[in-house]
């Protein structure tokens, strides 16, 4: 569980430096999580193996995580304490952060005990009571106040983003507070048997802290999963469609639906837009060329063909607009414009894609008539 959560955190960074680096607000808390991350990686055993077996002291890599880890929840607490944007604070956290860091080196320094060669990683590098003072208070303080603050601030946006990274940092940090009260319990004298459930702790935590940095990430994957899967299945539709009525089109299809998606023209977010505005459009136009009877007609060849029901209606909208894309292509004239429609257009872009998953089956459905007539008239 440590480990593998420790991968997860180490992903998570490198997927969001860039943007986090780029943008103010985002790069306080990266930095929090990527010193919360370098030393939780320095406290699993394997890690501390191999630095061992590549000639590092042991002592050397316990203190050099527990100076990281007191780093990491400063990094918490000037994150927070910058959203307020009181200079004095500001600077108090930044003169208690220096002391605490100093104050570790100094005990260590100063330990009158003689240092074992290979001590347990789980230890840190000086027990003295102060040592171990200073460190389980400055995670104590900064995973508290990272609760308060991220928790109420979530209460306060409307951005979805933000609110979700908010609430999983807050509850990141409960589980982090959790670990250091336990962990401070333990080396108090409390039984060693508490320390599994710790480790388990720990590394839950260390998911979640990686899935408050991931949301961003995973929102912009979702949206383009989303652009994609709108302009793959809507192109055999809107290809045909503008292909009849090329004025309501920007940019005319590529020669087919895998180079729009591979190699699109535009971002897929605004590709699947405009493929959905333009199949509108040309809906408006071709709904001239279809009369009631048309539309009754494809409905009973759905029918008889064995569309389930729930489909019948985009399957003979699709039938339709296959013969009044050929009366177009065909130069037949078609009704007035602002005459009474006679079939109501697809009422949201879920509606139209179901239309455009029928248009293969059902676009010659009414070959039998004649394109060339006008609209109304076989």
């Amino acid at each position: 569980m440590g480990l593998c959560s420790v991968v997860i955190l180490w992903f998570a960074l490198v997927c969001r430096a860039g943007p986090a680096l780029r943008h103010p607000q985002q790069r306080g808390l990266w930095l929090t999580v990527l010193a919360a991350t370098t030393a939780i990686t320095l406290f699993q055993p394997v890690v501390v193996g191999r630095l061992a077996d590549a000639g590092v002291e042991v002592h050397a890599v316990a203190l050099t995580r527990n100076l990281i880890g007191v780093l990491s929840a400063g990094l918490v607490l000037l994150s927070m304490v910058d959203s307020t944007r009181y200079r004095r604070l500001h600077l108090s956290v930044v003169v208690g952060l220096g002391a605490a860091m100093g104050a570790l080196i100094v005990l260590d320094l100063l330990a009158a005990h003689p240092r074992v060669s290979v001590p347990s990683v789980q230890r840190p590098a000086d027990p003295a009571s102060a040592y171990w003072l200073i460190l389980v208070v400055s995670h104590l303080v900064g995973d508290a106040v990272a609760v308060v603050v991220c928790w109420s601030y979530s209460l306060r946006t409307d951005e979805r983003d933000l609110f979700l990274s908010l609430r999983l940092f807050a509850v990141g940090s409960v589980l982090a507070f959790v670990f250091w009260a336990g962990y401070l319990w333990h080396l108090s004298g409390g039984a060693p048997a508490a320390l599994p459930y710790l480790s388990l702790i720990i590394g839950v935590h260390g998911f979640i802290r990686a899935a408050s940095l991931l949301v961003p990430t995973v929102t912009a994957m979702a949206r383009t999963w989303s652009a994609l899967r709108v302009t793959w299945q809507l192109w055999p539709l809107w290809s045909d469609l503008v292909a009849a009525v090329p004025q309501v089109t920007l940019a005319g299809p590529q020669r087919s639906r895998i180079r729009e998606v591979l190699r699109p023209r535009s971002p897929l977010a605004l590709q699947a837009h405009r493929q959905t505005i333009e199949t509108y459009d040309a809906l408006l136009v071709l709904q001239q060329y279809i009369d009631a009877d048309v539309y009754e007609e494809a409905h009973r060849h759905a029918r008889r063909g064995g569309v389930r029901e729930d489909r019948l209606e985009a399957a003979a909208l699709a039938g339709a607009l296959g013969l009044a894309r050929r009366a177009v292509l065909a130069g037949a004239p078609g009704s007035s414009p602002d005459r009474q429609l006679a079939v109501a257009l697809p009422g949201d872009p879920a509606a139209l894609l179901r239309v455009a998953r029928m248009w293969p089956a059902m676009a010659d459905a009414l070959s039998g008539r004649d394109a060339s007539a006008p609209a109304g008239r076989t």
